[in-house]
């Protein structure tokens, strides 16, 4: 990366300060960011990031809040007339956009750090997808289940797979746990056969993360199903 331009003395601000800290972070990773580390990038003395930002945490704080406001901007909206494509529309949308951007799984999932406001946006994102399930038919109790699920499982399948980048990345990588598995043909034959055929259990992979989201959303619609055989809810809302 070519050298930084000396930020004139005044000419600072916290918006500078977070472009260069996400710079260097893709260069170093979170976990090794220092600010001594992020005023040499900047070409500053460090006392001037103290100004604003009083320690680390503050800093990774103000860097989470701006990748969470970024990514909501481009989440697709779950709607009721059509709540099983535009949640699994939703899923993998959020899964995407975590693993184009490594340090929003970073600073959100694995080191969750949040201002009050962005903590607000967050929850209130959840209510408008909570709400859509409702209108569409589910009970509280069951949209709040059924979103869960789908949360647990997208951020479930991003953290797993950005650690096991992060362990291979380390000084003494090793390979992942389903990776170092010992299977054969004499001992198991079953898991040789899969193997054989491109499966692979328990990796985090595309296939893996859409047959467990589809196996959520027929549940989702099973339960739509049964509630309306009980007369709760109409045909139409599945």
């Amino acid at each position: 990366m070519a050298k930084r331009t000396r930020l004139e003395r005044g000419s600072l601000n916290p918006d500078d300060i977070l472009r260069g800290a996400f710079e260097l972070s893709e260069e170093v990773t979170v976990d090794n960011l220092s600010m001594p580390m992020l005023a040499r990038h900047l070409d500053i003395g460090v006392t001037s990031i103290y100004w604003y930002f009083r320690k680390k945490d503050d800093l990774l704080t103000a860097m989470a809040d701006h990748v969470l406001r970024e990514s909501m901007r481009s989440m697709p909206l779950v709607e009721a007339p059509n709540w099983r494509d535009t949640l699994r529309t939703h899923a993998r949308t959020v899964r995407r956009t975590i693993l184009d951007r490594p340090i929003l799984c970073d600073l959100v999932l694995i080191r969750p750090s949040l201002s009050s406001n962005a903590a607000r946006l967050g929850a209130m994102h959840n209510e408008n997808v909570i709400a859509s399930l409702v209108e569409s038919g589910f009970t509280l109790a069951d949209a709040v289940n059924i979103y869960s699920a789908v949360q647990l499982h997208v951020h479930g399948m991003v953290v797993l797979q950005r650690l096991q980048e992060k362990n291979r990345q380390s000084e003494e990588p090793s390979g992942a746990y389903y990776e170092i598995l010992s299977i054969s043909p004499e001992t198991t034959p079953l898991l040789a056969e899969a193997s054989e055929s491109g499966l692979q259990s328990g990796e985090p992979n595309d296939r893996n993360f859409e047959y467990g989201l589809e196996c959520i959303l027929d549940h989702a619609a099973d339960v739509l199903v049964s509630q309306r055989d009980r007369g709760a809810v109409p045909a139409s809302s599945t």
